[in-house]
């Protein structure tokens, strides 16, 4: 029998109980299509998370004083930001410094307990570019308005100081003196200590501010290829005398938590489609033998006609490889709509792995064999005579 006549006469078994097929194989499309959702889901999620990632970068490093040796507050001196840009793969380095016992206010006219607790920091000006940040309104510190009283606000402390533009007369008072504000940062994310903060430039707030000249934090750029060997030396290069009064933190956490998410994602994936295959296995299974049982009378007469027994095995069993065929194909193009609509509610990219929506189909037929298996050897042992006479 030519394989367009197998196809054919399994296509035929179908389209004779049109009802049945389509609720067998809605099922199997329910199961499905909740698998390609969840995965398509997930990959979408995990694509904003990434770029999201690729814009801030993981090899970001900072370092801050520690404890002394006597268990006092330890500094980083001053040489400690050149020191660490030497080590070899490291791409860019910046410094803060917090300036102590020093306060913002709007004006002279707010009561001094109400400061709303913005910290005060000097900052260089290679800054925004190693954090990655984003100023919102306005402009940065450059070469000419760093020594000057001009400040840059982050996005808390500006809104704490009812600053929503930006114009000649927009000042705060830091300390005893009136800052022009120049620029307004975006929340930063790899920073949120400087989201609530007025960052003034490294020589105004030296003359100032009386900053001592000591960096508070040390943000590192390294070779993302490198970043472990790039923190081992970041302490003894950035205070080689007491290396062990640095503390070095881990590089962002954003990356262990990205392989976190693809273990649970994993997991999860192997669960729903184990279900959702499992259903869809015993939809193809149950309307493969209730199609035996029914079919008992089709089934004698051509075995009555001649055909043979690996004839009416094939039958059935291509039957149950197109029904589930049919619904996985239904289900895949339900899950990636799904996803589609979910993702660009959210401004997502969308994302349906091209393995889930061919897993999807594949799985489904394979799992269809599997379940009309039985069935088809059931109908192909049946004898002619006792067909027809049960018929």
């Amino acid at each position: 029998m030519a394989l367009a006549d197998v196809l054919r006469t399994g296509a035929g078994g179908l389209r004779a109980r049109p009802t049945r097929v389509v609720l067998s194989a809605l099922g199997i499309a329910i199961g499905i299509a909740a698998m390609v959702a969840v995965v398509g889901i997930s990959a979408s999620s995990r694509a904003e998370f990434d770029a999201r990632l690729a814009q801030l970068g993981t090899n970001l490093i900072t370092a801050a004083p520690g404890d002394s040796l006597f268990g006092g507050e330890a500094e980083l001196p001053p040489e400690a930001p050149e020191r660490v840009g030497r080590i070899d793969g490291v791409q860019d380095v910046s410094q803060v410094a917090q300036v102590e016992d020093v306060r913002v206010y709007r004006s002279d006219l707010i009561p001094e307990e109400e400061s709303g607790g913005i910290a005060v920091y000097a900052a260089d000006l290679g800054l925004v570019d190693v954090l990655r940040a984003q100023v919102r309104l306005g402009e940065w510190l450059n070469g000419s308005t760093a020594e000057y009283p001009v400040v840059v606000l982050g996005h808390t402390a500006a809104e704490r100081l009812g600053i929503t533009r930006i114009g000649p007369d927009t000042r705060v008072l830091i300390g005893d003196e009136y800052y022009s504000v120049v620029g307004v940062l975006g929340p930063v994310t790899l920073a949120p200590e400087l989201d609530n903060a007025a960052l003034v430039g490294w020589q105004a707030a030296a003359d100032g501010l009386g900053m001592n000249g000591h960096p508070t934090t040390l943000y590192t750029r390294a070779d993302p290829e490198r970043v472990n060997e790039v923190r081992e030396l970041i302490a003894p290069s950035a205070n080689p005398e007491y290396p062990n009064e640095v503390e070095v933190s881990r590089p962002s956490d954003a990356l262990e938590a990205q392989q976190a998410a693809d273990r649970s994602f994993n997991g999860l994936l192997v669960g729903l489609g184990g279900v959702a295959l499992l259903v869809g296995g015993i939809g193809v299974a149950n309307t493969m033998v209730i199609a035996v049982l029914e079919r008992r009378g089709e089934i004698g007469l051509r075995r009555a006609l001649g055909a043979t027994r690996g004839r009416i095995r094939t039958q059935f069993l291509v039957e149950a490889m197109a029904l589930s065929a049919l619904g996985g194909a239904v289900g895949t193009a339900l899950g990636a709509t799904a996803t589609a609509a979910y993702a660009l509610s959210q401004d997502w990219p969308v994302a349906v792995p091209w393995w889930a929506a061919a897993g999807g189909i594949v799985m489904t037929v394979l799992i269809g064999a599997v379940a009309g298996l039985w069935p088809a050897l059931r109908a192909a042992a049946q004898s002619p005579t006792a067909a027809l006479g049960g018929g």
